[in-house]
This record gives C-alpha cells, structure tokens and sequence, in this order.
C-alpha cells in the first residue's frame, strides 16, 4: 500500500471559510441567561469543505436566532484529534462546541494509540448532519459499470483505488473488496479529497471513492464513471445509480454511514444542549442551509440530540469492527 503526501484538499466551499460569524450583541439578557459572550465552535479540520462550511452556515443561523456572536475556530491536525482534545478539555458552560466527522470519534479510537481525549467520557451529542452518500468512481478508460465488472477487471489488470486518508470509508471497502473476492487493488492514501481527484483526472488513479461535491467537475467532463455507491439508500443527485446492496455486495463494510457531528463538552447543561440541538436543526431549512444541502448532495434532516445519541452507538457497533479489520495504528 503506498501513501502519496500532497497538501490538504480545499473544497469548493472554501468562501464560507472567512472570518469567525458575527450577530448583534445579545440584548435584555438576564444575570446568568445562555448565551451571555460570544459562542466557540471548534472545527478540527482547515476552513473549505463540508464540515467547516455546515459549521459556519448553521452557526450564522444560530447566531442570530440567540443574538449572539458564534466564532468559529479551526483546528486541524492529527486526523481532528488535536482540535477534540481541546474541546475535550473546556469548561462545560455552554461555550465551547465541537464540530467534527463521526471519524474522529469512532474510527480514530481505533486508529491511532494515544487520542488525547475519551470519546465515550468526555464529550456529549448535540446534533448531527448527514455527510451524504460517496459513490464510487472508476476512470473512463476502464471498461467497467459494476462492482462485478471491478472486480474482474481488477484480477486482470493492477487497479490503484483511492483513499482520502487511512481508516476512510474508501479504505474500509476496497480492503474489504480485496478480501473477500481475492484481488490486489492497490490502496492508495492521500491528505483529503483534491489530491485523489486530482490523479484520477489525469488517469494516474483508477478508482476512487469520495463526496459528490468533490468529484463533480471530473463526473461532468465525463473523465469519471460511477458504478455504486456504498451505503444505505440512493442518492437523490444521481438516482439511477444503485447501491453496492443492490448489486448484491451485502456486507456491512459495504453499507457505510456516517455523519458530521456537533459535541459538547461532557456536564454541558442539557438545556443548553438541546436549545443549540433544535437550532442546528431548524438552520438546515435555512436559505443558507438549502444551499449547503444542494451543493453537497444531502438530503437528511439533522438528528435531534436524542436521536444523534442513539445514532452514535449504532454507528460505534458498525464502524469499530470495520476498522479494526484493517490493522491499522498510527501515531
């Protein structure tokens, strides 16, 4: 397995990464009222993307529904644990959030030795947005519109399947594809999204999996080719594409879901919790979070604080295994 070091990808959405969020000042509050300063919302990768653009979108219309300033402040690093540890280690009082990939919290306690923070202890769900569907993508000089078809291309012919980082969804199923159908595709690690693309536009790479906002100019010049899409349920941005179970590929690695999840730290008050909850819920029937929606492909509603929170053990018992299939540490 090779890794390919480039520097991080920086979506489309990079214009949403300008400067922390600003709303009027809170008026009329009472001594001791929520929020009473400016609101932090640490987002643990670099500014451009989904999860720092749904957390400025949906922190601006929180901002200005509780008239008051919510900062976001980037702190990427160490796959997103430096910027949880942070989190990890605030003072509950309402004013220091977390805004994360699922990764961070459920594979990484597999992947890496010392994380810096207890996933289960130190931190407690408040909403969680769908990071959508990742379909996956096959250069158009392969004669190739299945998995199947893949799968017997690739006993043929060296295929070299992109990762956008170790312990990925893309990782996860083309480790599983080389497993249980006994083909060697060469799984090949990149820093984010741009990089991979970047060689499958060229034909260096010759499958990839990863978002729809991402891969879009290269699906409509016609350089790309999706053949399914590993998850639960179609995507709404290309119907007629099916899902690997569909295809009859049935193994849970093959029905991956996850989500972009705001945390607080663990003693938060859970008025707080569930009054900032409803909020990231209304903001995804915002013009701006319509927008958001659009652009990336998602087409579920945020979870509740409840509903995320029973999500998170379902998504423990379904991630955890996966990746520790993989036998992969990193430090």
């Amino acid at each position: 397995m090779r890794s390919i070091r480039r520097r991080p990808f920086i979506a489309g959405a990079a214009a949403l990464a300008g400067s922390g969020l600003v709303a009027a000042p809170s008026v009329g509050q009472g001594q001791g009222a929520w929020p009473a300063k400016p609101i932090t919302i640490v987002v643990n990768f670099a500014p451009g993307g989904l999860t720092d653009g749904i957390a400025r979108v949906f922190g601006e219309y929180a901002s200005k529904k509780l008239s008051q300033q919510i900062i976001i402040d980037n702190k990427p690093g160490a796959g997103g644990n430096i910027g949880a540890a942070l989190v990890s280690r605030a003072a509950p009082d309402g004013y220091t959030f977390l805004h994360t990939v699922s990764g961070t919290l459920v594979q990484n306690r597999v992947l890496y030795s010392n994380l810096g923070f207890d996933p289960d202890k130190d931190f407690v769900p408040v909403s969680a947005t769908s990071s959508g569907e990742l379909p996956v993508a096959v250069h158009k000089s392969l004669p190739v519109k299945t998995v199947a078809e893949l799968i017997d291309y690739a006993r043929k012919n060296k295929v070299s399947f992109g990762s956008w980082a170790p312990g990925s969804g893309a990782h996860i199923v083309c480790a599983k594809l080389n497993e249980l159908y006994g083909i060697k595709m060469e799984i090949v690690h990149y820093r984010g999204e741009g990089p991979m693309w970047q060689d499958m536009g060229s034909g260096s790479l010759q499958a990839a999996m990863g978002s729809y906002q991402a891969l879009r100019p290269l699906l409509t010049n016609g350089t790309i080719r999706l053949i399914a899409l590993p998850a639960p349920r179609r995507n709404t941005k290309f119907p007629d594409l099916p899902t690997m179970a569909e295809q009859g590929f049935t193994h849970d690695a093959f029905n991956l879901f996850g989500w972009l999840g705001l945390f607080a730290p663990t003693g938060t008050s859970l008025e707080i919790v569930k009054r900032l909850s409803a909020l990231w819920v209304e903001a995804a029937d915002s013009e701006g979070g319509r927008k958001m929606y659009d652009t990336f492909g998602l087409h579920e509603k945020p979870l509740t604080h409840e509903a995320m929170a029973a999500d998170y053990e379902r998504l423990k018992a379904r991630m955890i295994p996966l990746v520790r299939d993989l036998g992969v540490k990193l430090e």
